[in-house]
């Protein structure tokens, strides 16, 4: 690793597993001071003792980044640790599904809470502290910010995830003054502790990929690359963009 990222404090959340882990362990390995955030405790715990194991430096906690209170409860605690933030990745997420039709309301406001308004509250109270200095905020998006899926149920799913791209934007537009870059990522199809089960299945695993042109799910590391990317000063040109990582999936 090249440790681009040397000193620098990065708060990411849903470091409990899948990206997030990912996340925690690239970025630390680049040399950031990780402060992590995760609703599963046990998860978490086992984050923080890969990235002490390979060398890093990271501290977590529980939290509901939902709940304003929470999310601001995260920011005042990284603050108090270390006096600044560098780097905000907006990676944690949870989703129910149902078509248009079927989707209860109850499942629609769970959705635009715990992977859209989770976004804005997190940036809303490390916007101070990033302004302060200039730093970077990465939000994950998806591919279902870009288009419909059918037959699979995400109406609230795609409406959150193209919610995070539009407000993305907009926080680039409002930090550029002030020196704090926002880009997005919209992942295609990722293997996570979610969707492992899936493609460890001969047969779904090949209806799975048989739309994903380089003929593989995508790997957290494929996605946290980029993330690393954005964060560091060789992008420092970059802002208000969108990056899709779907192995040519959207191209089709």
């Amino acid at each position: 690793m090249t440790r681009r990222l040397e000193g620098r404090v990065a708060l990411i959340s849903g470091t409990g597993g899948g990206q997030g882990r990912a996340a925690a362990l690239r970025f630390a390995a680049d040399g950031a001071v990780i402060v992590g955030c995760d609703v599963n405790a046990e998860a978490d715990a086992e984050t923080l003792r890969l990235v002490a194991e390979a060398g890093g430096a990271m501290t977590t906690m529980v939290c509901d980044l939902g709940d304003p209170e929470g999310a601001a409860a995260w920011i005042a605690r990284a603050v108090a640790e270390h006096d600044r933030i560098d780097i905000l990745y907006n990676n944690a997420s949870a989703a129910r599904f149902g078509s248009i039709a079927e989707l209860s309301v109850e499942d629609w406001r769970f959705t635009i809470r715990n992977e859209l308004d989770l976004v804005f509250l997190s940036m809303k109270f490390a916007w101070p502290y990033l302004a302060r200095q200039g730093g970077a905020i990465i939000n994950v998006a998806s591919t279902a910010g870009w288009q419909g899926s059918r037959g699979n149920g995400t109406a609230a799913h795609n409406a959150t995830k193209g919610g995070v791209i539009a407000l993305t934007r907009q926080a680039a537009l409002e930090g550029a003054a002030h020196g704090v870059r926002a880009n997005s990522i919209s992942p295609g199809f990722i293997i996570t502790p979610g969707t492992r089960a899936f493609v460890e299945n001969p047969a779904v695993r090949a209806q799975l990929t048989s739309g994903i042109p380089l003929g593989r799910p995508g790997e957290p590391e494929d996605v946290v690359g980029m993330a690393a990317f954005l964060a560091s000063d060789e992008a420092a040109f970059i802002t208000g963009a969108d990056f899709i990582i779907d192995g040519g999936t959207t191209a089709c």
